[in-house]
């Protein structure tokens, strides 16, 4: 396995864990508010929308951090810093 393979192991893994952790969470929170609420669905539209999109932020944002990360990796910066 090289060297860049292994360092790209974790930011993987880590990625995957909170998008897996987020998923659900995102989905049970959207159901128990929508169950919540009951017959005012439409007034709770908004809520349902907003906190949507929250979770698909913090998942977004999480997936470009890890291609950032790649990125770092494959262009070698640690290699370069540590020749410092």
């Amino acid at each position: 396995m090289r060297k860049t393979t292994k360092k790209k192991v974790a930011p993987i893994v880590i990625t995957a864990a909170v998008v897996l952790y987020m998923i659900p969470l995102v989905v049970l929170a959207l159901a128990g508010i929508g169950g919540l609420l009951g017959q005012g669905v439409e007034a709770a539209v908004p809520i349902l929308l907003t906190y949507a999109l929250l979770g698909g932020a913090v998942i977004f944002g999480i997936i470009r951090a890890l291609l950032q990360r790649l990125d770092e990796i494959n262009g070698g910066e640690e290699e370069e810093a540590s020749r410092y």
